[in-house]
C-alpha cells in the first residue's frame, strides 16, 4: 500500500501551544475536579493551548477486564471530555495498556492540518510479559510538523534504578511506527516523555523520610535534587540523556497519604512524576525548531493517590513551508515568524459538495472530490458523525471508500483544474439518527497511520417520509 504525502501549498503558522499533564492516580476514580489538572481557570478571555496530552498511570485495570477496558470510556477520559467537550477540543486518539493511559485532545480548527496518527505500546513488566510496567505513545504531525508523545510507567523502588535504566532503553528500541520519515521516537521533530518514572533519590544519599521532608519544609530543594537518580543517569548518559528537563521548582510529589497532604514516611520523598522534551531542532532548512516551556509544575491540592499530578505549559515553533515533503528531501522553506500564532487555514484535501437532507433508515448519496494526488488505500473510510462531535472514535456508522464510492463523470476526464467527483453512498442510515451530522473521509494505512483529510458541512438526517 503506499503512503500518501504530506503537502501544503500554503504556510503553516509559527507557534503551537502543547499542555502536558500526568498523574499516577492509584487505582481511583476522579471524585476530584480537573480543572487544576487541566490549568483552567475558568476566567474570561482565557487562552486554552491548541493541543491537550494527558498521561495517566495505574487507571483501574484488572486482568479479566482487558477486553471491557479496550472497548469502553474509563472514569477519568469521561472527566476529561466533559471538560474539554465543552471548550472546543477533540479528541485524536487514546491509547491504553492495562494501567497506563495517554489522550491527545486538539482544538478542532486544527484537525484538518493533522496527519498520520499513529500509537504503540511496550511492555516491560515482568521481562516484557505483562503490562503493570510500560510505555504508551501517539505519533502524529502538525502541519508538517512530527511529534511524539510517550508516557511510561518505570520499575517501582529506591534499589532498581538499573531496571529503570533498561526500561528506558527497551522502550526506545521496542517502538516503531510506520510513517517512514519518523520510524523511532527519536526521530521526530518533537518528542515529549512523561509519566511516572519512578526515580527516587540516590541510595548513597544516606537520608530518612523524615530528614528529607524537613529539607522539603525549608525549601531546599536544589540540594535534593543533587541526588535525584534521574539527573544522574542524564548527566552520565545512561538514560534520557537526549531529553531536557526544566528546573524543578516544586516539592517531591511522591509519597503521599491517600486523602492527604502529608509525606507516607514509608517511602523516602521523590521525585517519580516528570515530564521532558527532546527537539530536533535542524531538521529543516533554514528553520531552526525549538521549545519554550511556560511552565513545570505539580497540583499539590490532589490527594486521591500517593502521588500528586505534575504538568507543563509548551510552546514549540512550527516551520512555514511553501512546501513539505518527507525528512531527507530539498525543502524549501519561507521564514519564520517567531511569534505568529496558528491561524484558521484548514487543508480540505478532500472536499464535500453541500450535502441535502438524508432519511434514516434509508440509503444516502453525497459527493466529493479529491484536491491532491494521494494513493487511496483499500483501509480508507467515510464515517457519519453528529455535527459537534467530540472524539474521532465518536462515528454513528461508517463505510470503506473501496465499497461505497463510485466516481462520476460529469464533464469529461478529470484535470487539475477539474478533479475526479466520487459519489459515495451510505447503505443504511440507523433508525432514529436524526438531527445535524457530517461526514468525514479518514486515510488508514493497512498499518493503521490515520489522517483527517475532510469534512463535510453539517445537515439533517430526518424521519422517513412513510413513518
Amino acid at each position: 500500500m503506499g503512503k500518501f504525502i504530506v503537502l501544503f501549498s500554503l504556510f503553516a503558522p509559527g507557534l503551537s501551544r502543547l499542555y502536558l499533564a500526568t498523574y499516577n492516580v492509584g487505582t481511583s476514580n476522579p471524585e476530584q475536579r480537573l480543572l487544576d489538572l487541566l490549568s483552567i481557570t475558568s476566567q474570561k478571555g482565557e487562552k486554552f493551548p491548541d493541543f491537550y496530552v494527558i498521561g495517566l498511570q495505574e487507571v483501574k485495570s484488572q486482568p479479566q477486564n482487558m477486553l471491557l477496558d479496550t472497548l469502553f470510556e474509563d472514569n477519568w477520559s469521561a472527566a476529561l471530555r466533559d471538560i474539554l467537550d465543552n471548550k472546543g477540543y477533540i479528541k485524536l486518539k487514546s491509547i491504553r495498556l492495562q494501567g497506563l493511559l495517554l489522550s491527545v485532545f486538539s482544538l478542532r480548527k486544527h484537525l484538518l492540518n493533522i496527519r498520520e496518527i499513529e500509537s504503540e505500546y511496550t511492555r516491560t513488566g515482568l521481562a516484557g510479559m505483562w503490562g503493570n510496567k510500560g510505555a504508551v505513545s501517539i505519533r502524529l504531525s502538525i502541519y508538517g510538523c512530527s511529534l511524539c508523545f510517550v508516557n511510561s510507567h518505570l520499575t517501582a523502588h529506591d534499589n532498581q534504578l538499573k531496571d529503570r535504566i533498561e526500561d528506558y532503553n527497551s522502550i526506545i528500541k521496542d517502538q516503531d511506527f510506520h510513517v517512514e520519515e519518523t520510524s523511532k521516537i527519536l526521530y521526530h521533530d518533537y518528542v515529549f516523555w512523561m509519566g511516572d518514572l519512578n526515580f527516587r533519590l540516590l541510595e548513597d544519599f544516606d537520608r530518612t523520610p523524615e530528614e528529607i521532608e524537613r529539607s522539603v519544609l525549608k525549601k531546599d530543594l536544589k540540594k535534593l535534587l543533587e541526588h535525584d537518580q534521574l539527573k544522574y543517569v542524564m548527566n552520565k548518559g545512561e538514560a534520557f540523556s537526549e531529553f531536557t528537563e526544566r528546573d524543578i521548582e516544586f516539592a517531591p510529589t511522591f509519597k503521599f497519604e491517600v486523602g492527604a497532604n502529608a509525606y507516607d514516611h514509608k517511602r523516602r520523598p521523590a521525585w517519580c512524576d516528570r515530564i521532558l522534551y527532546c527537539v530536533n531542532s535542524h531538521n529543516y532548512e533554514n528553520v531552526i525548531l525549538k521549545v519554550d516551556q511556560l511552565s513545570y509544575k505539580s497540583h499539590p491540592s490532589y490527594v486521591l493517590s500517593d502521588h500528586k499530578p505534575v504538568s507543563g505549559d509548551f510552546n514549540i515553533k512550527i516551520p512555514r513551508p511553501v512546501n513539505i515533503r518527507p525528512r531527507n528531501v530539498a525543502l524549501k522553506l519561507a521564514q519564520v515568524v517567531p511569534d505568529q500564532v496558528f491561524s484558521d487555514y484548514s487543508e480540505h484535501v478532500v472536499q464535500f459538495d453541500k450535502v441535502p437532507a438524508w432519511e434514516e433508515a434509508q440509503q444516502n448519496k453525497a459527493f466529493y472530490i479529491v484536491t491532491k494526488d494521494i494513493p487511496a488505500t483499500k483501509d480508507d473510510w467515510i464515517g457519519l458523525f453528529k455535527e459537534n462531535f467530540t472524539s474521532l472514535d465518536d462515528y454513528v456508522t461508517y463505510e470503506y471508500v473501496h465499497k461505497c464510492t463510485t466516481p462520476v463523470d460529469e464533464r469529461g476526464p478529470p484535470t487539475m483544474e477539474r478533479p475526479q467527483k466520487y459519489q459515495v453512498t451510505i447503505p443504511d442510515v440507523p433508525s432514529r439518527c436524526r438531527g445535524n451530522y457530517c461526514l468525514v473521509y479518514f486515510s488508514q494505512t493497512e498499518d493503521k497511520v490515520m489522517s483527517v483529510l475532510g469534512i463535510s458541512d453539517s445537515f439533517p438526517i430526518v424521519k422517513t417520509e412513510s413513518d
